[in-house]
């Protein structure tokens, strides 16, 4: 009888490990996949220093729409920002060697870019303008850039678009923004060709007097924020975070606090 009740407990106590064990197995797998790991407290942002009125420094402050933006999503999501400084053509690079983990400058998204680093959905639609002296009378659309010398930003897709459908043109390269719109100043650019926003600002700012936009928008383009590959959660939290953005209001009182108009409906 004692025998007899021994193995019964023995019983009992297998059953009750091998219940155990199964209901671990099933809360570790209760997804149905791999759950999503927890993001960190803070990560190190690349920005650029002279892309007005995206991020640019006043009064000894980093300013501009993509650092409200940057930092209303890190709120949003939940992690803490760890602002630091580069040229552009360097934000890719240093996403790849781990020096950064996001960027954010007035970014377009494109393929060649997209095989290196990963992207954020959508957050502003640009094109590109051209910048011409107050005086110039002979540059009125994009033909007329043929043959001539043209500025822009090292790294950037105007300078892209300059190479590859501008018949004869040379696209004169700059690590600052401000260097291209003084070389169209003192001559030694015929024009600019740049992102339409920052033509647009800085010629209703520092280049009021000296410098004119003339022609269309040419290239309707995406900036997305970029984020070091291998960071798929990340990416969610920000795609999540910039949709919030846009649904609470936030996005739209930003947009307007840099750009003095809401944002285009499709925006």
């Amino acid at each position: 009888m004692n025998h007899k009740r021994r193995l019964l407990a023995s019983g009992a106590m297998f059953a009750s490990l091998a219940l155990m064990t199964g209901l671990t197995a099933c809360s570790s797998d209760s997804g149905g996949g791999e759950s999503d790991a927890a993001l960190e407290e803070s990560y190190v942002v690349a920005t650029d220093t002279s892309f007005v009125p995206f991020e640019f420094k006043q009064d000894g402050e980093y300013v501009g729409f993509d650092i409200d933006l940057i930092n209303a999503v890190a709120d949003e999501a939940g992690f803490k920002v760890d602002l630091k400084t580069t040229n552009f053509d360097g934000m890719i690079p240093g996403l790849q060697t781990g020096t950064f983990d996001i960027a954010i400058a007035g970014m377009t998204i494109k393929p060649e870019r997209a095989k290196k680093v990963d992207f954020s959905d959508p957050y502003y639609k640009s094109g590109l303008r051209i910048g011409v002296p107050v005086d110039n009378e002979d540059i009125t659309s994009v033909k007329d850039l043929e043959g001539k010398n043209i500025a822009t930003r090292l790294g950037s897709t105007s300078a892209d678009y300059i190479n590859n459908n501008i018949e004869g043109a040379t696209a004169q390269t700059f690590e600052q923004l401000d260097q291209a719109y003084l070389a169209v100043q003192n001559g030694t650019s015929d024009a600019i060709l740049y992102d339409a926003p920052n033509v647009a600002y800085y010629i209703q700012t520092k280049g009021k007097d000296s410098l004119k936009m003339v022609g269309e928008l040419l290239e309707a383009q995406d900036y997305g924020i970029a984020i070091a590959q291998g960071n798929e959660n990340l990416v969610k939290a920000i795609d999540k975070a910039l949709a919030t953005l846009k649904e609470n209001g936030t996005y739209d009182e930003l947009y307007e606090k840099w750009f003095g108009e809401a944002p285009p409906s499709d925006e």
